[in-house]
């Protein structure tokens, strides 16, 4: 009986228990049709493990202590805030417990998972690497229906652009068994047929024949012969676009009111789509009276002359809007030159009488703008002098729009800076009729190291040289400028050394100070080389033969004011001296020294636009070296004289001209053309042409080795030096002529790596006198290759070209030809 009634003691005393603990838990009810004012006593967080609770309250916006009505706006505005972060897939927020007046408050959440990885397949491997980079899901993302949603779309605009219309996407979302929470994304792609355009419809259009108006799509075109090298694929952004081109060319063409009334896209088999596009073309117009409003600077007769539209010309909207904004020389251009920064100039069709349109051009010219101040940012390596000596814009000076683009030119041409980010940015000063300008630079590297080796003469040759481009003399002697060595003041320091061991070594070291004295383009040159070749193994040299060369020159460059200021003139005077012992087969003579004292002069122009991947402008350079005629200085009978007394002082004159011309074709395309043409020359023809100082053509102007006194000029498509005429057994180019034209397209402009493909033709030929020159009979090549130009390394590449004419007495010294370009321009 005892024992019945602690058992239900016990009963009951667990019960009364349990019944507290559910009084405890259970939240307090709220009486929604009479809202009351509380204090939040306290806030927790709830069902989520990977977010910090502290900033979840942050980001609800409630505050313990802070006053809310219930039910209210506080919180229904928290749940809102949590939602739309994106992060949870559930968010509710109740009431645990209410004290008085004190209400406290707990944030449920529900966190959805997170990803582990992710794969994909039904795609080829650079298919699928090119989608991964877009779709962009990095381990942890969380996993929302949003995400799910995200990347589809960026799959099925993915495979569009690539013409996979049909294609079908699933992916499938399974939970990771060795991490909680976390789940694998499996995307499964059938990309099926690939969808190609079968025919573009034109309707409306009687100007203008269906094929004019499909050649001004540029990125939406039908398969057909005409277009089998380009794509035939619909891709709804890029088909806007050649809409706009359609617009754009009616413009052109005087159909200023001419419109796309509609266009529809629609399937005609599985993997075949046609396009259809209405056109309302509208009347063609023509430019009748331009009269000019507001001008007091320059006189209505002038303006006429600049904006070069003629009455009863086409209505050209675009034509109008380059001569009066655009272009180089246009109406704004005329004005910004000469200070007038707030210049606007507005057209206004102010009649149209039929087919005819008058123009208003009402014109603001504002009062002329000075510069206040030069800002330069950016250069964290180049002192800012340097900067500052190439620009074309001062403080004090009126504002100047082609000086700023000039100043643009000077800076990229520098080799210092990245050409395609270069930035200026005028900032007016309307207050003061002033204006700052900031010029925007980015460091690059430029400095270069060559290690390389090649083949020629037989034999390997090792090269190692580093070239300077931004060296600074000024601190040699500051320990802090070391890094690694002094650098910011523009000057020029190469070392070069090539070697075979014991058979060949070559030393050169030049310097280039830009601007002596720091103030004027005054540049000056210093070098010195010293060549060693013993022992080569050739048949045609005899055991024990060597040839030495030394030498050293001393050059003055300026800038030139007239005929412009892209003008130059160098001067410079130079030494070799070359001693010959047994050497055979390569110059008149084979022992012996010879004494080479020579000035020379080059007058030349350089406008492109940078130095690496120029897109316009031009150089050419026309060079007169000569000796002193010393045979005409002394009454010796030369024709009677052994070769190296001839030769012991040679004399010569040398006349080259080259010139290098860039155009842009359409957007990077550029097209390069090239002539070069070259005579050694003499004073006494007992003494004839000089036996150094001539020209080897052909190949790829790379010998594997350095020769000093016979310039090198390549030719692809032919073996190295096979164009060279040979007279008494040894080389004897003293005329040649060379043209090339080239197609070039950049894969990559980054400084870093500036690579670009190439196209080639070219064509030229060597003779050893003027009696022999015949300026079109020239040997003829093609080819195309490769370049990238890497900061450290300089000019890397390869081309193969192809000689369709035959060298006499050396068979296969045409035809198909690899050539490499190593640690140099080509």
């Amino acid at each position: 009986m005892v024992k019945r009634v602690s058992i239900l003691l016990i009963l009951v005393f667990c019960g009364m228990i349990l019944n507290a603990q559910e009084e405890q838990i259970s939240p307090p009810v709220m009486d929604y049709s009479s809202p009351r004012e509380y204090t939040i006593g306290g806030i927790t967080v709830s069902g989520v493990n990977y977010v910090d609770h502290y900033v979840v309250i942050g980001l609800s916006g409630l505050e313990v202590g802070s006053r809310i009505t219930v039910p209210g706006e506080a919180i229904s505005g928290a749940i809102e805030k949590l939602w739309n972060q994106g992060l949870f897939s559930d968010v509710r927020i109740k009431a645990t417990k209410i004290e008085n007046n004190n209400i406290y408050l707990d944030i449920y959440l529900e966190e959805p998972p997170r990803l582990s990885t992710f794969s994909i397949e039904g795609l080829r491997r650079s298919e699928e690497q090119d989608l991964t980079k877009k779709l962009n899901l990095r381990s942890g993302t969380m996993v929302t229906r949003n995400t799910l949603n995200k990347a589809e779309t960026t799959i099925d605009n993915f495979l569009e652009s690539k013409g996979f219309f049909n294609a079908d996407v699933e992916i499938k979302v399974n939970d990771d068994p060795e991490m909680p929470n976390r789940v694998i994304l499996d995307i499964d792609i059938d990309k099926n047929d690939r969808v190609r355009i079968a025919d573009i419809n034109f309707y409306g259009n009687e100007a203008f024949s269906d094929f004019r108006l499909e050649r001004t799509m540029d990125d939406t075109r039908k398969r057909s012969l005409i277009n089998i090298f380009r794509r035939s694929r619909y891709i709804r952004s890029d088909f806007e676009k050649d809409l706009e081109r359609i617009i754009t060319f009616y413009n052109e063409n005087g159909y200023r009111d001419a419109k796309i009334v509609a266009d529809s896209i629609y399937f005609i088999s599985d993997n075949r789509i046609e396009i259809d596009i209405d056109i309302e073309e509208g009347k063609k117009y023509y430019f009748r009276d331009v009269e000019w409003v507001g001008n007091t600077k320059y006189p209505s007769e002038y303006l006429d002359f600049v904006l070069g539209i003629e009455k009863g010309e086409v209505y050209n909207q675009t034509k109008l809007t380059e001569r009066l904004q655009l272009a180089d020389n246009s109406v704004s251009s005329l004005y910004l030159d000469d200070g007038y920064l707030f210049f606007q100039v507005t057209p206004v069709e102010t009649r149209i009488d039929g087919d005819s349109i008058d123009l208003e051009m009402r014109i603001r010219e504002g009062d002329q703008a000075r510069i206040n101040r030069v800002i330069i940012t950016g250069n964290d390596k180049t002192n800012e002098h340097v900067i500052r000596r190439e620009l074309r814009t001062k403080p004090g000076q009126l504002f100047s729009k082609s000086a700023i683009i000039r100043s643009q030119r000077e800076l990229a041409n520098l080799g210092h800076f990245n050409p395609e980010a270069l930035d200026v940015r005028p900032i007016p000063n309307p207050d003061d009729g002033t204006v700052d300008i900031e010029y925007v630079v980015e460091e690059q590297a430029n400095d270069q190291l060559e290690i390389s080796g090649g083949w020629g003469a037989g034999m390997l040759i090792g090269t190692l040289g580093v070239r300077f481009n931004n060296f600074s003399t000024s601190n040699i002697l500051n320990r802090d400028a070391w890094r690694p060595l002094p650098s910011g003041d523009g000057q020029t320091l190469s070392i070069r050394a090539q070697s075979n061991g014991s058979y060949y070594q070559a030393y050169n070291i030049s310097f280039i100070e830009p601007y002596v004295g720091g103030i004027n383009p005054n540049s000056l040159s210093l070098s010195a080389f010293h060549t060693i070749q013993t022992d080569i193994w050739d048949r045609t040299v005899e055991e024990g033969a060597s040839i030495k060369i030394s030498g050293a020159s001393v050059g003055f460059g300026q800038r030139l004011d007239w005929p412009d200021d892209f003008f130059t003139l160098y001067n410079e005077i130079s030494f070799q001296r070359y001693s010959l012992n047994e050497w055979t087969g390569y110059f008149l003579f084979s022992d012996g020294q010879s004494n080479n004292l020579s000035f020379k002069t080059s007058f030349g122009r350089n406008s492109i636009d940078q130095p690496i991947y120029p897109r316009r402008g031009n150089t050419f350079n026309l060079t007169l070296q000569m000796t002193p005629p010393y045979s005409l200085m002394n009454d010796k009978d030369y024709s009677q004289m052994e070769p190296h007394e001839k030769y012991r002082w040679i004399e010569y004159h040398k006349w080259t001209f080259e010139g290098k011309w860039y155009s842009r074709i359409i957007g990077d395309l550029v097209f390069y053309s090239g002539a070069q043409f070259g005579i050694l020359g003499y004073y006494n023809s007992d003494i004839g042409p000089s036996p150094f100082e001539g020209f080897d053509l052909g190949g790829d102007g790379m010998t594997g080795y350095n020769l000093y006194g016979r310039e090198t000029i390549a030719l692809r498509g032919y073996e190295n030096g096979s164009l060279t005429p040979i007279r008494d057994g040894s080389k004897a180019g003293n005329l040649y002529n060379k043209f090339t034209m080239e197609l070039r397209y950049p894969l990559s402009l980054n400084p870093q790596a500036t690579i670009y493909l190439l196209g080639f033709i070219e064509g030229g030929n060597a003779w050893y006198s003027t009696r022999e020159f015949q300026p079109f009979s020239i040997k003829r090549s093609a080819g195309i290759g490769v370049r990238a130009f890497l900061p450290m390394f300089g000019m890397l590449g390869v081309d193969w070209g192809y000689g369709f004419d035959e060298i006499p007495h050396r068979p296969g010294a045409n035809k198909g030809q690899i050539h490499f370009v190593l640690g140099q321009q080509f």
